[in-house]
């Protein structure tokens, strides 16, 4: 499709959008101006309220023209004379494909690249460039692999694709915007219905009544009708521009196989797909595992911590797999972007008849560590810049303690309402106030003020035995742990190849001895001796 023909169809999705908008409210007014015609006055307000209420998520969606894309990605700007090599492998790449090369590069925090251009009068005159390189590319792609990904990115400007993109997502935006503040009402009244439910549910067991069944099944009905339309304008949006989205991808692939070459540009689709997997885990195991305890790790390891994970040698038998096996099929019938085995397929049944590739080295940022850490400035929000730093060892040991802690929370409070000697300061002496009360007997006693769902509280006799135990084993291996951490200094210790591990000191393994021990006291028959035992050897 010519760059006139995709102008036209980008203008016609979003003047549709508006049209519908224009619809949709003149309803609303027809039916509040019906209702005051001929209903009575109380019919007439209920109408009009009800009008306003689905109005609002219509004009605020389309007085929303804040610019699409990539415009507001956070970044870090890398200027030329800070990274002289980045930008000569970018001028050099946007001269052998043929384009203008970027006005700014700026660096991300996530695992993906791409351009934007600030096009002018619908696109049809050419705008200030910005390249965008995710930081986990960097860290994880060798120099010819990162050619690849950004010849892709370059070839994106040669096609003209992002003269037409910012008209062409506004469109889509638009109408998905619209469809998110319909479902958001329409999730706030399903929540209000089923918290009102819950209550009511709670009060009737406390009074010894059966509790109704929660059903929220007509909560948002509303709402949900008002979105259909919108939603089914925004399918049709998705299934227009999803061919020739895909079409200017496949076009770029080729583009970066001719420019880079197709081993580096199959390798680096390859690598890609890993950097995402890893980068999504890391992000979400590691880099911000501190937040609950007010902890970030050391400054620059946020996003450059990764690189640890990656070199693990633990990790690189699963990497190799994810390496080896992208991921196939469509993650979404309306994605843009072919699936990277599809994409992998087609670029190796290319002739690879490109220049000799560059050496496959690391790829190029100069003084690393400063730019991750002003990295961490650019884009992190001022609050999570303002937790505490520590270092990774002392970081896992303290957001495993406030983990633990607040796991044992319920066992521990528990305990206390069961009229039981208690001390918020010390798990050891709750354990030891929750073995003797086990030993005389007062197991299922202080269960019983456990939380428990509606359905476990209606439970009886060994059903409900059975609810609570869980709980049970989860919160006494928790103060099992707590206790071990005060009395036999064991810390939990960081490890890139799985979950922090609590640790006694010599670098004994605690996980199964704990549960090996807390299991019996849980049992139909308690028997405390094995944690007691365990206790004992343990402690220093």
């Amino acid at each position: 499709m010519g760059t006139s023909l995709r102008a036209l169809r980008a203008f016609a999705l979003l003047a549709g959008f508006h049209l519908l908008t224009l619809a949709v409210l003149g309803t609303l007014l027809g039916a509040g101006i019906a209702a005051w015609t001929w209903a009575p006055t109380a019919v007439a307000v209920k109408v009009t309220v009800l009008s306003v209420l689905l109005g609002v998520p219509v004009v605020r969606s389309t007085l929303l023209l804040d610019r699409p894309g990539h415009a507001d990605v956070a970044g870090l700007p890398l200027g030329e004379s800070e990274q002289p090599e980045l930008w000569r492998i970018v001028r050099s790449l946007a001269e052998r494909i043929g384009t203008r090369a970027p006005d700014a590069i700026l660096l991300t925090g996530d695992a993906n690249a791409g351009v934007s251009e600030d096009t002018r009068l619908l696109g049809l005159l050419p705008g200030p460039r910005r390249l965008y390189i995710g930081v986990p590319l960097l860290t994880g792609l060798t120099e010819p692999q990162l050619h690849a990904v950004l010849a892709h990115e370059l070839a994106h400007y040669g096609n003209t694709d992002t003269r037409l993109a910012g008209l062409t997502h506004r469109a889509r935006d638009s109408v998905l915007r619209t469809v998110e503040a319909f479902q958001e009402q329409e999730r706030k009244r399903i929540d209000k219905k089923r918290s009102r439910q819950e209550k009511a549910a709670a009060k009737a067991v406390a009074k010894g009544r059966e509790a109704k069944e929660v059903n929220t099944g007509r909560a948002g009905f509303t709402y949900r009708t008002a979105a259909k339309p919108f939603l089914a304008y925004a399918r049709f949006c998705l299934r227009a521009t999803h061919g020739v989205g895909r079409a200017q991808e496949l076009a770029a692939d080729r583009t970066a196989a001719r420019i880079a070459g197709r081993d580096a540009t199959a390798s680096a689709l390859r690598e890609t797909a890993v950097l995402v997997a890893a980068h999504d885990f890391y992000m979400s195991r590691y880099a911000t595992m501190g937040v609950p305890a007010g902890l970030l790790p050391p400054r620059g390891e946020v996003f450059g911590g990764l690189r640890r994970l990656l070199a693990a040698p633990e990790r690189q038998e699963n990497l190799a797999t994810l390496r080896n096996e992208p991921p196939v099929g469509d993650l979404s019938p309306y994605d843009t972007h072919p699936a990277p085995a599809d994409r992998i397929r087609l670029i190796e049944t290319l002739p690879d008849d490109s220049p000799a590739a560059a050496p496959a080295g690391p790829a190029l940022l100069r003084d690393a560590d400063r730019v991750l850490a002003e990295l961490e400035t650019a884009v992190l929000t001022p609050e999570t810049l303002a937790l505490e730093r520590v270092e990774w060892r002392e970081l896992t040991h303290r957001t495993m303690h406030t983990l633990t802690t607040e796991g044992a929370r319920p066992l521990r409070e528990a305990l206390a309402a069961a009229g039981l000697p208690a001390s918020p300061a010390s798990a050891t002496a709750d354990l030891a106030a929750f073995l003797d009360a086990v030993d005389a007997g007062s197991l299922w006693r202080i269960a019983g003020h456990l939380p428990a769902s509606p359905e476990a509280a209606r439970a009886r006799g060994r059903a409900a035995r059975e609810f609570l135990r869980p709980a049970l084993y989860s919160g006494l291996r928790d103060v099992t742990e707590l206790a071990l951490a005060e009395t036999a200094a064991a810390r939990w210790e960081l490890s890139w190849a799985e979950s922090a591990r609590l640790l006694l000191p010599g670098g004994r393994e605690t996980a199964e001895a704990v549960a090996a021990a807390v299991r019996p006291a849980v049992g139909d028959v308690p028997d405390t001796a094995p944690l007691r035992e365990l206790l004992r050897t343990s402690a220093v």
